[in-house]
């Protein structure tokens, strides 16, 4: 699996999950080709495209509230041919709502924005996952980190949490600069939640 390059996306001002996090995040999510992947808040879409290349005989959804991102988004798709993807404009807990109408059931899903509605979207996303499927999440600070932890435990998740500290070298030079330490939370559901 070739992972793509930060500076292969098409980026604008959105928020991007940065090609170490990625990386892991990707990994995390233990997404088999055919695999049904859920996407909540993508930003410009680089964790859709990367599950969308790994899911090649599945599906990706994404979901994105905001115009430029859901714009972004939807070139970074075409940009890498994924032909597999379904990108919604809407905020994440209602269209959530009308996924779980249609008794849609994922393997796999992503939660990088939540805007404010962590526990609402994390409880619907437990209801549209799959049991053994695995929900993960990042987030940049220890209280969103922690409030994500404690509802996906009393659900009843095996959580692994992991802090991530990268620092890349400057241009050239080999001057360090650290990137925003980030939480990647694997949230794996056991049995029937």
């Amino acid at each position: 699996m070739k992972f793509i390059k930060d500076e292969e996306f098409i980026r604008g001002k959105c928020p991007m999950t940065k090609e170490e996090i990625r990386m892991l995040s990707i990994g995390k999510m233990n997404i088999s080709e055919d695999s049904l992947v859920l996407d909540v808040g993508c930003g410009t879409g680089s964790i859709t495209v990367q599950a969308a290349l790994i899911a090649k005989k599945g599906k990706v959804i994404a979901i994105e509230k905001e115009d430029e991102a859901f714009e972004i988004t939807q070139k970074n798709i075409e940009k890498f041919g994924c032909d597999n993807v379904d990108v919604i404009k809407k905020e994440g807990s209602s269209c959530l709502d009308e996924l779980l109408g249609n008794n849609v059931e994922f393997d796999s899903i992503f939660v990088g924005g939540s805007s404010g509605h962590l526990k609402e979207i994390l409880l619907k996303c437990n209801s549209a996952l799959k049991n053994n499927g695995v929900i993960v999440m990042n987030f940049i600070t220890l209280d969103n980190a922690y409030k994500g932890i404690e509802i996906m435990k009393t659900l009843g998740y095996k959580v692994d949490i992991s802090l991530v500290n990268i620092s890349k070298n400057r241009e050239n030079s080999m001057m360090m600069m650290a990137l925003n330490p980030i939480y990647v939370i694997q949230c794996i559901k056991m049995g029937d939640n």
